[in-house]
C-alpha cells in the first residue's frame, strides 16, 4: 500500500482508530513499525512478554491455544483492521495465546511506551478495548473448558480422508497382486459402511475370499477362476454380508488401481491413457512380476467398465520428494543416469495415509509435523515425513531390496544384487522372489515368516527365532532413531501393517531406549491393545512424541487419490479448453529477511533498513544493506537484505551453496523454520548467529484471489508448472500462495532458473493441480 491508502486504512478500517484525529494517528504510524509475517509464523507466542499490540494491515491470522497433546484451539479469527497483543499490555501478564499467520500478513506494531501515551489516553479507544478484551477473555476461557473437556478443537478436519464427491456412487479400489486381489468399495457420499475384501490365490487348488464391514467378516472357499471373472467373484462375494452391501456394478462411478513401480515418471497419482499403460508396463523391468498384474487388473476394470474413469496410483509416487542425496547409491553414477538404479520407495500409499491420519488424530496441520512411519507386515518399510513430505524410506529399486529386514523381503545390497543379476542373468523381480524365499525372518529363523509364530517359538527357548526377532526389532529401532536424525526431531512414531497393528513386543523393542528422543511408550496401553479401529495411541500421556498404532487402509487412500486425480484432470482438461494464462516467471537469488533485533546487531542501535528499489510484490523492497554468511565449512560474501524486518531472521540459500558454507538446509516454504539449521551472519558494525532460520526456499506462485479463480486453484495447492524456454522445463511440487496483496509471480532460485536456462520475464504455464491442501 502507498502512504495515502496506510493512512485511509487506518482511518476508515481501525475500529481502534475510529475516534482519533488524523495527524495523531500518523504520529502512531510513524513511531511504530511495519511488519511482514509468512504463513504458519507466529507472530506473537505464549508465555512472551508483552511488548506490542498488532494491527492488521492484510492477511488472516488466527489466535489459539496449543495443549500438552499438541491440539491447537482457535479462539479467534483476525482479518484487516483487528487489534491482536492487547490483553498482555492491559494487564501486564505474559501472553495467554498464539497468534499465528494464516497466509502472509502485513502488521503494524505499536510499542507499548506509544500505546500508553497516545492510545490509552484516548477514553474511547480504551472503551473499545475493555470490551474487545472482555470477548477474548470470555473465548479463552470457554476454549480452555472445552480442550479439557475433551471437545475437538476444529469441527471440520481438513486431512479427514473425505470421500465425499457431488456424484453419488462407489468409488472402488483395487490391488491386483502375484498372488492376492485387495479391493475395497466406498461410498462417495460417506455411509461408513466401507467393504473390504482380501481374494488370496496362493493356493492353485482354490481361492480363499474374505470380506468384512465394519466388524463383521465372512470367508469363503471359491473355485479358481480367470482375472477376467473379477468382477462377478466379487458380487458373489460382497452378497455375503446381506443386500444392502451387495456389490452393483452401475454404481460404479471410478475405479483406483495400485501399481506398485511408478519409476521417476509418476510423481502423483494419473488418470489412465494408453500412453499411462504403456509407461507401467515399461517400468516392468523394476518389477516384472507386480506391474504385469497391476495392468492385467486396470484391461479387465477397463473392459468391464468402459465409461468410468480408471486411475492409477503408484507405490513409488510419496517417494519422488526424495532428494538426489538420499536416494543414491554408492555406484557409478552411470549407472542412475542410464538404467534408472536409484532408491525408488514402497509402500507410498501405507505410508502417505499414515501421515494423514497422524495428522488427523493430533488435529494439527500435515505440514508442521515430522513423522517416521513404520509400515510392518509382509514387507516392511519406515519412512521419513518431514512437513508432508517422504525425505527418505528403507526400501530401495525394487520392492524386495529394503534396508530393513522384513518378513518375507531381505536387505541386500545394491552393488550385490546388480552383480547377482549380471552373473546369472537376473531380472530384479527374480533375485525378488529368490531373496523372499531365501531371506527374512524365515531364512535366520529356519521357523516361519509369521511373526507370531516366531514369537512363540522364541518364547519357548528356539534360539534362531529369538535371533531372527532381535534383527528385525534392531532394524525397527536403528532407523527410527536415523531418521530422527536426518529430520532433526520428531513429532509422531507410527506402527502400522500386520506386525505393526498386532505386536506389541516388536512395537515395545522398537521403542527401547529412545525416550532420550521423546519417545516415551505406555508399556500398559501397549500390551493391552487389542484389535483397533481407525487408530489407538499407545505413547505416555507426558511424551513429547505421540506414538499411534493406525490401521492400515490402503485402499480407502487408493479411492482418495483416485477422487482427487480424476478432478485434476477434470481442471487441465478446461484450462486447456479456454486461452491458457501465463505465469510471469522471476528468478530469485539468494537474500536475508532479517529481525530488527539482528538489524541492530549488524548495522548499529536504531539502525533502519534503507531502500533501494521496490520488488514485484508489494510492500517487499531490495535494501541497501548486505550482510556476509558464514558457515561451518565458508562463507557467502554480499547477501542482499530484504525489507521490511520480519519477526525471526530468515535466510534464504540455494542448493549448491549448501556445500560452500557446510550447513544442509531443508526445503521449506518462507516462515517454515522448524528444525531449520542455523549460520552466523557478519555487518560492518557486529555480527549475530541465529540458531535456526537457513532453507531453500520451494518453489511457489504467488497470486491474488482474483488470479486463484482465473486458474482454479486455492491457496496451498501443489501444482506442475511448464515453463516455455530453448530447454522446456516442468517444475513439479510449486506451492501457490493466494493473498490479495500478491501480484502475479513464479519464483524460482538461481539453480532451478540455470537447470532450464530461465530468465526472469519468461512464461510458466499450469500443467496440473498435484494436490490439494
Amino acid at each position: 500500500m502507498s502512504d495515502i491508502d496506510l493512512k485511509t486504512f487506518f482511518l476508515e478500517q481501525v475500529p481502534l482508530f475510529e475516534n482519533f484525529p488524523a495527524d495523531q494517528v500518523e504520529a502512531i504510524v510513524i513511531k511504530s513499525r511495519l511488519a511482514t509475517y509468512e504463513g504458519n509464523e507466529a507472530m506473537l507466542e505464549t508465555g512472551d512478554e508483552g511488548r506490542s499490540i498488532g494491527v492488521m494491515i492484510s492477511g488472516h491470522a488466527e489466535i489459539s491455544l496449543t495443549d500438552n497433546t499438541g491440539t491447537r484451539s482457535v479462539i479467534t479469527q483476525l482479518g484487516p483492521g483487528d487489534v491482536f497483543g492487547v490483553m498482555s499490555l492491559l494487564t501486564g501478564e505474559p501472553i495467554a495465546a498464539d497468534v499465528i499467520a494464516g497466509n502472509r500478513c502485513f502488521v503494524l506494531m505499536i510499542p507499548r511506551d506509544v500505546f500508553n501515551t497516545q492510545i490509552l489516553t484516548n477514553p474511547k479507544a480504551v472503551g473499545y478495548l475493555s470490551r474487545l478484551l472482555a470477548e477474548r477473555t470470555r473465548a479463552l476461557s470457554a476454549d480452555h473448558h472445552a480442550a479439557h473437556d475433551g471437545a475437538p478443537a476444529h469441527a471440520e478436519d481438513p486431512y479427514a480422508l473425505s470421500l465425499t464427491n457431488n456424484r453419488p456412487g462407489k468409488v472402488v479400489a483395487l490391488n491386483v497382486g502375484i498372488s492376492q486381489i485387495h479391493f475395497g468399495i466406498y461410498d462417495t457420499e460417506e455411509s461408513g459402511a466401507d467393504i473390504h475384501g482380501v481374494i488370496d490365490n496362493a493356493d492353485r487348488q482354490l481361492a480363499r475370499i474374505t470380506v468384512n464391514v465394519g466388524p463383521q467378516t465372512k470367508t469363503i472357499e471359491h473355485a479358481p477362476f480367470k482375472l477376467s471373472d473379477l468382477f462377478k467373484v466379487m458380487t458373489e462375494a460382497t452378497a455375503l454380508l446381506g443386500p444392502a452391501f451387495a456389490f452393483h456394478p452401475e454404481d460404479v462411478t471410478a475405479i483406483g488401481h495400485r501399481v506398485v513401480h511408478g519409476g521417476n515418471r509418476f510423481a502423483s497419482s494419473v488418470v489412465v491413457t494408453p500412453a499411462v499403460i504403456a509407461d507401467i508396463e515399461e517400468l516392468a523391468t523394476f518389477a516384472p512380476l507386480h506391474n504385469p498384474a497391476n495392468v492385467a487388473g486396470i484391461r479387465v476394470a477397463q473392459k468391464h467398465f468402459p465409461n468410468v474413469p480408471q486411475v492409477a496410483v503408484f507405490d513409488t509416487a510419496f517417494h519422488q520428494t526424495l532428494a538426489p542425496y538420499a536416494y543414491l547409491y554408492g555406484l557409478p553414477y552411470d549407472l542412475y543416469k542410464q538404467h534408472g538404479i536409484r532408491r525408488y520407495g514402497f509402500h507410498g500409499t501405507s505410508h502417505r495415509y499414515v501421515s494423514l491420519k497422524a495428522a488427523e488424530v493430533l488435529k494439527r496441520p500435515l505440514g508442521e509435523l515430522e513423522i517416521v512411519s513404520c509400515h510392518l507386515g509382509i514387507g516392511a518399510s519406515l519412512c521419513a515425513i518431514d512437513h508432508g513430505r517422504s525425505v527418505d524410506t528403507t526400501m530401495g529399486m525394487t520392492p524386495a531390496d529394503g534396508l530393513i529386514m522384513p518378513s518375507r523381503s531381505g536387505s541386500i545390497d545394491p552393488a550385490v544384487m546388480i552383480h547377482l543379476m549380471e552373473q546369472h542373468k537376473m531380472s530384479p523381480e527374480q533375485l525378488s522372489t529368490l531373496i523372499n524365499s531365501e531371506s527374512g525372518l524365515k531364512g535366520i529363523s529356519g521357523i516361519s515368516n509369521d511373526i507370531h509364530e516366531i514369537e512363540a517359538a522364541a518364547a519357548d527357548g528356539h534360539h534362531r527365532a529369538l535371533l531372527a526377532h532381535k534383527a528385525f526389532c534392531y532394524q525397527v529401532r536403528k532407523n527410527i532413531g536415523a531418521y530422527v536424525a536426518a529430520m532433526g526431531g520428531v513429532d509422531v512414531l507410527a506402527f502400522t501393517g500386520d506386525i505393526g497393528e498386532t505386536s506389541a513386543t516388536v512395537r515395545s523393542l522398537a521403542c527401547q531406549g529412545l525416550g532420550y528422543m521423546g519417545i516415551k511408550l505406555d508399556e500398559e496401553k501397549n500390551r493391552n491393545l487389542g484389535r483397533i479401529g481407525s487408530h489407538a495411541v499407545i505413547s505416555t500421556d507426558d511424551s513429547p512424541v505421540a506414538i499411534l498404532v493406525v490401521a492400515n487402509d490402503d485402499e480407502r487412500l487408493v479411492a482418495w487419490e483416485t477422487l482427487r486425480a480424476i478432478e485434476r484432470n477434470q481442471l487441465l482438461l478446461e484450462a486447456k479448453a479456454e486461452d491458457t494464462p501465463a505465469i510471469p516467471v522471476e528468478i530469485s537469488a539468494h537474500h536475508v529477511h532479517l529481525s530488527q533485533a539482528d538489524v541492530e546487531a549488524l548495522f548499529g542501535p536504531g539502525h533502519q533498513l534503507t531502500p533501494m528499489h521496490e520488488l514485484s510484490q508489494p510492500g517487499q523492497y531490495a535494501c541497501e544493506e548486505q550482510v556476509h554468511l558464514v558457515g561451518p565449512k565458508g562463507r557467502i560474501a554480499k547477501v542482499r537484505v530484504l525489507g521490511p524486518t520480519r519477526k525471526e531472521t530468515q535466510v534464504e540459500i540455494a542448493m549448491t551453496e549448501q556445500f560452500k558454507l557446510g550447513i544442509q538446509p531443508p526445503i521449506r516454504q518462507s516462515g517454515d523454520l522448524a528444525g531449520t539449521p542455523g549460520i552466523t551472519l557478519e555487518g560492518p558494525y557486529g555480527s549475530t548467529q541465529i540458531e535456526r532460520g537457513v532453507i531453500c526456499a520451494q518453489r511457489h506462485i504467488h497470486m491474488s484471489p482474483e488470479d486463484a479463480m482465473r486458474f482454479r486453484v486455492r491457496d496451498n495447492y501443489v501444482v506442475r508448472v511448464r515453463v516455455e524456454g530453448d530447454r522446456e522445463l516442468i517444475f513439479g511440487d510449486v506451492v501457490v500462495r493466494v493473498n490479495p496483496a500478491f501480484r502475479l509471480a513464479m519464483h524460482i532460485d538461481t539453480d532451478e532458473g540455470n537447470a532450464g536456462n530461465i530468465r526472469t520475464g519468461m512464461l510458466g504455464y499450469i500443467e496440473e493441480i498435484q494436490s490439494r491442501a
